[in-house]
């Protein structure tokens, strides 16, 4: 299973900038809001858009999607391990927990 990270955690990390953050609902949920700097990636996406979007297999990721109850979050992360990235997290919360503690997002 997937390492989880905080939202206060995420929140720092964004801050940073020391995180690729992967909105896992993408199309129109993704161009309606998504988290700063979120680039879109989806499941049915990942094997054939990962290896540009994301070249180097040891960077910090993190997916998220709408809320714990969403598995797309999860289906990415899993098909991104599944390909050799090796620092992958996962916001269970989702955008839903985000939004709702007033942080900021994108559209």
């Amino acid at each position: 299973m997937t390492t989880l990270i905080t939202r206060d955690e995420l929140a720092k990390e964004i801050e940073a900038g020391s995180v690729i953050v992967l909105d896992a609902l993408g199309g129109e949920y993704y161009a309606k809001a998504h988290l700063p700097g979120a680039l879109a990636l989806i499941e049915a996406e990942v094997e054939s858009s990962a290896p540009q979007l994301l070249p180097d297999r040891a960077t910090a990721i993190v997916t998220y999607c709408s809320n714990a109850a969403c598995a797309n979050s999860q289906n990415v992360a899993t098909k991104l391990e599944r390909l050799g990235y090796t620092n992958v997290r996962k916001y269970r919360e989702g955008i839903e927990d985000w939004t709702e503690a007033g942080l900021p997002i994108e559209s």
